[in-house]
């Protein structure tokens, strides 16, 4: 999610915009727009539209009215009005897509009636902002220690100050209703900070957080995905899925939003295929849909008295089969329409290469050990034999030394 720019150059520092951090061109960011209009004029007789999109931490968004006609551009930090005090942001979107936006949120486009922008921010307001963010991490952690403590069934997953620091924004998930009034009283305390609540969704804080999926891609809620529809079981049982929760949950604990992806595709492709309820009458026995597949048209049945043995057929052949049931009539059996699968003997493997044998680590281990073992075990056996036979060469030596010796004649 990064753009060229942003990677670093030989001592370290980023090479590009040079923004550590807060990306100039707006392509670092997520949820990004493209401002296709910026290259094109504005008619004669229009005046600009002084809607400003602009973008504050984790994606929020929110439109201000630029009515000191400032020259912005995407990357700008500006300073926008709040509930009280001010707050700073990055300008994400100028012009005439910003009422386009408006329209598409459902918002109205009457630029009158939007939050005032004071200012581009001057190097003071950042200084002030920066401070802020970074007491984030440890004013999270602290607040987390305060919640147990105080033993609320609740989980703040995120932090945020605003651009003065004259409040913090605690998002919190919970399953239950929380009564946090002590809890807010005790945040005041601690953090000397107006306080402000907001519960979010299970899907809502994995966009926040981010992560990768198990596709191996970033989280689209955290990328590009910003409306969250509700996914239901039937999604998963249309696509052929099997329904296990580890599976089919994201990181969220929810249904993943991918299973909606391709679900109008499967649901127009099931269109022309039976009902799974459908029976096929033959003179051999009532035969019935097994399995699907409608990426190839195939399915597969089995009589009621057999089935293990499944036929193959195609939907032209069990659409042929049904418009005869629906006469009144019945086919012979399924083995006349069935597919005939030619089995192909090919060699899947083979040893090109000189490759060890897959079973290789199935062989016995071979012998050194006890080989080892018997060297060992003639090794004390040994040294006992020569130890004995010194001792006999020692008392022999004695014996005929305390031997009397025979007199000279």
């Amino acid at each position: 999610m990064g753009c060229t720019s942003c990677a670093s150059g030989a001592d370290g520092q980023p090479k590009g915009c040079k923004n550590n951090g807060t990306c100039g061109t707006d392509g670092c960011n997520k949820l990004t727009v493209f401002d296709w209009l910026s290259n094109m004029s504005i008619p004669a007789n229009m005046t600009p539209y002084t809607g400003v999109e602009v973008r504050f931490k984790n994606g929020r968004k929110q439109f201000f009215q630029n009515h000191e006609d400032l020259s912005l551009s995407i990357g700008d930090i500006v300073a926008t009005q709040a509930e009280s005090g001010h707050d700073i942001g990055i300008v994400t979107l100028t012009g005439e897509l910003v009422r386009v936006q408006m329209k598409k949120k459902k918002q109205n486009p009457d630029a009158t009636q939007l939050p005032t922008l004071y200012r581009k921010a001057t190097q003071k307001d950042i200084d002030i902002w920066q401070k802020a963010r970074d007491r984030e991490a440890d004013v999270q952690k602290r607040s987390r220690v305060i919640a147990i403590r105080l033993g609320l069934r609740m989980k703040i997953s995120d932090v945020e100050f605003q651009g003065d620091a004259s409040k913090v924004i605690f998002y919190y998930t919970a399953e239950e209703r929380v009564d946090f009034r002590e809890l807010i009283k005790e945040f005041a305390r601690t953090f000397n900070s107006r306080i402000e609540m907001k519960q979010v969704g299970f899907r809502q804080e994995a966009a926040r957080l981010g992560g990768i999926g198990s596709c191996g891609r970033e989280l689209c809620c955290s990328t590009w995905l910003t409306d969250f529809r509700s996914v239901n079981t039937s999604a998963a049982r249309y696509q052929q899925l099997s329904l296990n929760p580890q599976k089919l949950a994201g990181q969220c604990g929810k249904l993943k939003c991918c299973l909606n992806f391709e679900l109008d595709t499967y649901i127009d492709t099931l269109a022309n295929f039976p009902k799974n309820d459908v029976k096929l009458k033959t003179k051999k026995g009532t035969a019935i849909c097994q399995k699907t597949d409608i990426f190839k048209g195939l399915l597969w049945f089995a009589y009621e008295k057999e089935a293990m043995n499944w036929h193959e057929l195609t939907l032209e052949r069990v659409h042929e089969i049904i418009a005869i049931n629906k006469k009144g009539n019945t086919v012979a059996n399924l083995e006349d329409y069935k597919i005939e699968t030619k089995v192909d003997h090919t060699e899947l493997f083979s040893n090109v290469v000189g490759q060890d044998s897959l079973t290789r680590f199935d062989r016995p281990k071979t012998s050194q050990r006890r080989k080892k073992k018997k060297r060992n075990s003639r090794k004390p056996i040994a040294a006992a034999s020569s130890k004995a036979n010194h001792s006999n060469t020692r008392n022999k030596k004695r014996n005929n030394r305390n031997k009397p010796r025979n007199p000279r004649k």
